[in-house]
């Protein structure tokens, strides 16, 4: 029965969830980092949102962790390289506050059009300064979005409602996507010169830090307001700072900072400028959303193999699991077999599907292979941390579809590059679910590949596969299953044995001993 921490404030449906689904969880919240090194190593699945920090030294003492689901759209928490390092999914809810994000940051450009919160504090002080708080419209104004997706597409709908006309900055964005949210696509200099509102809407990248610098700011239209509910550090405080004290920018609205909790930002008390304290997810509509939404994935993953939301692993329904499983156990015994065999530098992989199984979800099928290929060199490697390892060793990773059917009705073939040219093995799935190799470096010859096995390539010669019993039976080896291929008669022989216990060093230098064997090893499935 897998076991999930909730160390985070989360509304109860989330446990319920976990328990309606044959999930043990446990709701310890509040701990210190040293206390939760304690006691995470008892957990499947670890349930956060923003409090807890997942850091390397938590997930090294994490030994049983699989899955870390935060409540929320931010990840910022969560050292993701460490954990894809050590195989555990990292998944978050990028739907579940989606509109209530949106909604602030519609409010903080009301706030900021018509001063709001300095007319407001003026009027309870006692004073009716009329005059002072002069506003502008909406309406007719150009929104500018840097980052259109889930969240900035809400605020397009939403702004066109007040009639503004909306332009977009997203290298993601396609004009078809951009004609069905109504905006126009444009790059960032022209936004930047056009806009007389900015939100954002983009997670914190390398290639998004800062991305309102000094200089971009210095580039905006003169007056512009600038609204931030995505994440701190999207904007140079001090240069915003200096823009407001300039009047060059008419306003500014953060609910988010580079440094959280911010209780000491230099924009606090600069005129024009509104701060919220990271509220764009805080509606009990949203807290209740991410809840029931962090549970449910977690509860497929550890239950059903399901992938959803997941920041570094592929995509796989609950669906979706069920069908990809023997794709997937297969993937992994060819990718095994190709990593035993093949021989020197391996310069890159390619992953072929062909007939049915060029229909499904490739992507869980290749880190599979990965995972096979490179579990027989490194011990603690998953499909998680697979891709990671193969990029990290420069290994070039290719996926080819054929949607055709061959001599199979579903064919996976995996091929490796080596010093001496390409080595290739192909397998097929026997009754949809069983995995049985089906080609051998271009010999077939069909297989299952089960527990320890003997490899051995030989001359086609009368007499050998009599001198191969012979040999095993003395050294009081038996044989599960004899699977034997050849290219041609009298030419190269391969045979694969199946056997009871491991192959010894003393048992593969006699059978490379046998007249006619050109290699011989022993394999582990």
């Amino acid at each position: 029965m897998p076991k999930v921490l909730i160390s985070d404030q989360m509304d109860p449906k989330a446990a319920q969830i976990f328990r309606e689904r044959g999930v043990e969880v446990d709701e310890i919240t509040g701990k210190t980092p040293e206390e939760l090194k304690a006691m995470i190593g008892g957990y499947d699945g670890l349930a956060i949102r923003s409090s807890t920090k997942v850091t390397a030294a938590i997930l090294d003492a994490a030994t049983n962790l699989k899955v870390v689901g935060r409540a929320g759209i931010g990840v910022d928490n969560v050292d993701i390289p460490a954990a894809s390092a050590r195989g555990v999914v990292v998944m978050n809810t990028p739907f579940g506050n989606s509109i209530t994000t949106a909604e602030h940051a519609i409010a903080l450009m009301f706030a900021l059009a018509r001063q709001l919160p300095e007319a407001d504090a003026s009027t309870q002080a006692g004073k009716w300064e009329k005059n002072r708080f002069m506003g502008v419209e909406l309406t007719a104004k150009t929104l500018g979005l840097i980052g259109a997706g889930n969240i900035g597409s809400i605020v397009a709908d939403r702004a066109r409602g007040l009639k503004m006309k909306v332009i977009a900055f997203d290298p993601f964005l396609t004009p078809e996507r951009a004609i069905e949210i109504g905006v126009e696509k444009v790059d960032l200099e022209a936004l930047l010169a056009r806009a007389d509102f900015i939100t954002l809407h983009t997670p914190l990248t390398d290639q998004t830090r800062n991305i309102l610098s000094a200089e971009n700011l210095a580039k905006t239209k003169q007056g512009v307001r600038i609204i931030n509910c995505a994440r701190g550090g999207l904007i140079d405080e001090a240069a915003l700072k200096a823009g407001l004290d300039s009047g060059h920018i008419g306003g500014a609205a953060l609910d988010v900072f580079v440094e959280e909790p911010a209780k000491a930002s230099p924009l606090f008390g600069t005129p024009n400028f509104v701060s919220t304290p990271h509220l764009g997810a805080s509606t009990t509509e949203a807290q209740v959303n991410v809840a029931i939404q962090v549970a449910e994935q977690m509860a497929d993953f550890l239950m059903s193999g399901g992938v959803t939301n997941a920041l570094n692993m592929p995509s796989l329904s609950a669906e979706e699991a069920p069908k990809l499983k023997p794709y997937m156990a297969l993937a992994e015994k060819l990718g095994s077999l190709v990593g035993q065999l093949a021989t020197g530098a391996i310069g890159g992989i390619s992953v072929e599907t062909e007939g049915a199984a060029a229909q499904l979800n490739g992507k869980p099928i290749t880190s599979a292979v990965l995972a096979g290929f490179l579990g027989t060199q490194t011990a603690t490697v998953n499909m998680v941390n697979a891709p990671v390892i193969a990029r990290e060793r420069g290994l070039e990773v290719r996926e080819i579809r054929t949607e055709r059917e061959g001599d199979y009705h579903t064919l996976l073939r995996v091929t490796v590059k080596t010093a001496s040219g390409d080595r290739s093995v192909a397998g097929t799935l026997v009754g949809a679910a069983n995995p049985r190799l089906v080609e051998l470096f271009g010999i077939p010859v069909e297989a299952d590949l089960v527990g320890p096995m003997l490899y051995v390539v030989n001359e086609d010669a009368p007499g050998f596969i009599g001198r191969l019993g012979t040999l095993l039976g003395e050294a009081g080896v038996n044989i599960g299953t004899f699977h034997l291929g050849r290219r041609a008669a009298g030419g190269e022989a391969v045979l694969l044995l199946s056997v009871d216990e491991s192959v010894t060093a003393e048992l593969l230098a006699a059978v490379k001993a046998l007249p006619g064997v050109r290699t011989a090893m022993g394999l582990r499935f």
